[in-house]
């Protein structure tokens, strides 16, 4: 596993906030794909489907995911995250608090792009919703007989997956995670949206 170390490890100069920010650089130095890597070892521990944790869930799927923090860093996490004080955290709200902040604009033709892909509207991007969108013909292992079109689709939809747990399937949180660590490494909206419209064809 790659663990990466946070180098907020001194409590008692650095707020929950900071500490936040700690795990988010540590995601982000997985790439692109980190935080949405995150997303799904908290939904692999979601036994029940209800999307919320404990602390206890928390810390481990923290640790299970490779994150360093301390048992008191988690908990002031925990309790940032925690607004109505109820002992559980959404893990769809904790995630939208990890993901680096992005401008409407940048959210606005993220989902864009996901809706041109979901053509079937459920909310989910498949295979079966790449066919006719996405165009495999020029891609050079279809070209030399060596890939179907449908490994072609999976190798797509794999590269938003996460790396321990590829079911083929990407949720529009899925793809937001994944863009959210893209739109980190580019300074202007302008250049984040041109970039989307183009890769997109929007």
């Amino acid at each position: 596993m790659n663990i990466l170390y946070c180098k907020t490890t001194d409590m008692a100069s650095h707020k929950p906030t900071d500490l936040l920010a700690g795990l988010r650089q540590q995601c982000l130095a997985r790439g692109a794909a980190g935080i949405k890597g995150l997303g799904r070892a908290f939904r692999i521990m979601d036994d029940d489907g209800n999307k919320s944790l404990d602390l206890l869930e928390f810390t481990k799927g923290l640790e299970d995911y490779g994150l360093v923090v301390s048992k008191e860093e988690a908990q002031q996490v925990f309790k940032l995250c925690d607004k109505d004080r109820s002992g559980t955290i959404n893990f769809d709200e904790f995630l939208e608090n990890l993901r680096p902040p992005m401008s409407s604009a940048r959210i606005t033709v993220i989902n864009r792009a996901f809706k041109k892909l979901d053509r079937t509207g459920d909310g989910v991007v498949t295979v079966q919703d790449l066919c006719g969108v996405y165009n495999v013909s020029q891609h050079p292992k279809y070209k030399s007989g060596e890939w179907t079109e449908e490994q072609v689709f999976l190798t797509f939809l794999n590269s938003f997956d996460s790396p321990n747990d590829k079911d083929g399937k990407v949720t529009q949180e899925e793809f937001l995670n994944y863009y959210s660590g893209v739109s980190a490494s580019i300074d202007t909206d302008e250049y984040f949206v041109t970039m989307m419209q183009n890769a997109w064809k929007l």
